[in-house]
Formats: C-alpha cells, structure tokens, sequence
C-alpha cells in the first residue's frame, strides 16, 4: 500500500520530496520496495503516537528545506481506483492550500457509515472548494442517514493539505506539549536527530491531527471527490473490495454457509473449515493466535481491542 500511496503522487512530487513516516520495523522493507527514494527521506518512529507527532516531524524536515514549502498528508493504507481523477483533485488542494488555508479532501459517502468522521461543508469559494462548517465525529447510524441524504457532508479522508509553516504554528497553538517536543526535535535535525526522537518521542502527547488540530482551526476548506477510494485499514473495507456470492457473503477460507447474509471471513489456516449458520453481517478473521468476530458495521471499533490489549499487557498479540 506504502508503494501505490508514493507512486500515486509522482506526477507532481518526485521521489526526494516525498517523506514516509513509518516503524523502525518496516524501514527496510519500504526502502527496498521503493529504491529510488532517498534513504534519509525514511523517518522511523520509536513508537507509534497516533498522527499529530509524525506529521509535525515531517513539517519540520520539510519547512527546513523550505520555509513556504507545502505538505500533502496521505494514509499509506488507502486505495484509490481512479488515479486520474485522483491526481486531478490533487492540484486542487494544493492550489488551495498555497494561501494559507488548511484543506481536507471530503469523500463523498457510498452510503451512511457509523465507521468515519464527516465534514459539512459550506458556500463553494472556487471551482470544487468548499469552506468548512465544522468536523463531526463518527455519527449513529440514524445520524450518519440525515447526513447522507442532505449532500452538505462528505466522509473525513484523513488526507490534508497545507503549509509546514501553518501546521506547525497550530500545533503550537493547539498543542503546546507536542510544540516543545518537536522544538527539541528540530534544535536536533542537523546533528543528534534520531537520538533526540527517542528520547522525546515517548513523551509526546498521543493524538490524531485530526481531532488535536484539524477540528479546531480556522479557514479550512474541502474539496469534495469522488475517486473510488477505500480505508483498507477496516474489514468493512475489505468486504466492500472482495468478491461476493448471491447472498453477499465474501470468503477468503473454506466455508459451509446455511442461510447466512453480508458476512466476510478471512482464515490464515486453508484447512480450517468455517461454519456460518443462520448470521448476518458479520465479520470472521481467525490468524491462529487470535479469533476475531464482530458486527461488519462496528469493524472500525477494533481499535478499542488493540488499546485494550495493550492496557493488559498482551502485546504479544499485536
């Protein structure tokens, strides 16, 4: 996924302007799937502290090659289906970014999900620019229904566009912890920098940017798009790609199903045989460590499993 996000964007950033922030433990496998990308243009996290702290890092790095240079903030584990349309999209939110502003790309919904945030926009000020209302959390179902039927909101990609200089002066504004210790970090960029991130990198405060920042601040605009895309970091995701039988059901395992609808099941072990009996819409993904099963709608609240495994100490399944 790190390779088709890189090569999405080619056409207008080149390889040595394109920073990954990722694991230490996936640095190697990423500069060897993308050997043309200058090995210093990989940073690796410590630990991982949600997306504010990485997205400032990256600021820095790219503020000190330029002082007015512009970011684009693209999630690894998206897929696009419509690169054309994507790229076209894309020089939108740059040109709408270069004055200041901060700008999100607004999916529009295939339907109500409880599963994303959403964005309402307001009056268009360009061709397909959009100011936004306000950013709305993850809705209920009833919720998510109104919002789809009224056309003013889009899904929250993830996906930003703006100035380093502008994040980084929010970050400061919103969120002075972080601002302090990316200060540090950037005292170190030109001498003792990956030993100044493991110090500091675990006492950053742990927040989205979306939530720590993008929420809370002033002039945002959106571009609305349509380009095929999909979080494959969800199982509802991963249904929405795969193919499926006439009841809607999506296999990745040797399966008997008796009167069951909308399920997906994902088994690492071919041998195993799965038994769906009389169910609807649910999600079943056994990796032989682990069982996972759960309501295809509430997918996305995996991430309350990972938290909680790790509040227990049971790292050993992550």
């Amino acid at each position: 996924m790190v390779v088709g996000t890189v090569k999405r964007v080619l056409e207008e950033v080149p390889y040595d302007r394109v920073y990954i922030i990722t694991g230490e433990i996936t640095v190697d496998a990423i500069a060897k799937a993308l050997p043309e990308l200058p090995r210093k243009n990989i940073l690796a996290e410590p630990e991982g502290h949600n997306t504010a702290p990485c997205v400032g890092w990256a600021a820095l790095h790219i503020r000190r090659i330029d002082p007015k240079g512009l970011m684009a903030v693209m999630p690894s584990d998206h897929l696009v289906t419509k690169p054309d349309v994507f790229l076209s999209k894309f020089r939108t939110g740059v040109q709408a970014a270069r004055d200041g502003a901060m700008v999100v790309f607004g999916v529009r919904p295939r339907g109500p999900d409880t599963g994303f945030g959403y964005v309402q926009m307001g009056e268009e000020i360009a061709p397909g620019i959009r100011k936004v209302v306000r950013f709305v959390e993850k809705p209920d179902l009833k919720t998510a229904q109104a919002y789809v039927s009224s056309w003013e909101f889009t899904w929250n990609s993830g996906m930003f566009f703006f100035t380093a200089e502008r994040i980084l002066n929010e970050i400061d504004r919103q969120m002075p912890d972080l601002g302090k210790g990316l200060a540090e970090i950037e005292a170190a960029l030109d001498k003792d920098e990956m030993e100044t991130v493991k110090r500091v990198y675990p006492t950053l405060p742990s927040q989205s940017i979306d939530y720590g920042i993008m929420e809370k601040a002033n002039n945002m605009l959106c571009v609305p798009v349509e380009f095929g895309w999909f979080d494959v970091g969800s199982w509802e995701a991963a249904y929405d790609l795969a193919d499926k039988d006439e009841k809607a059901n999506a296999f990745r395992a040797d399966v008997i199903s008796v009167k069951s609808k909308g399920c997906y099941v994902q088994t690492d072990d071919q041998k195993k045989v799965v038994a769906m009996v009389g169910v609807k819409n649910l999600v079943v993904v056994d990796t032989g460590d682990a069982l996972l099963i759960c309501n295809r709608k509430k997918s996305q609240n995996v991430k309350k499993v990972v938290s909680e495994l790790k509040r227990t100490g049971r790292n050993d399944l992550l």
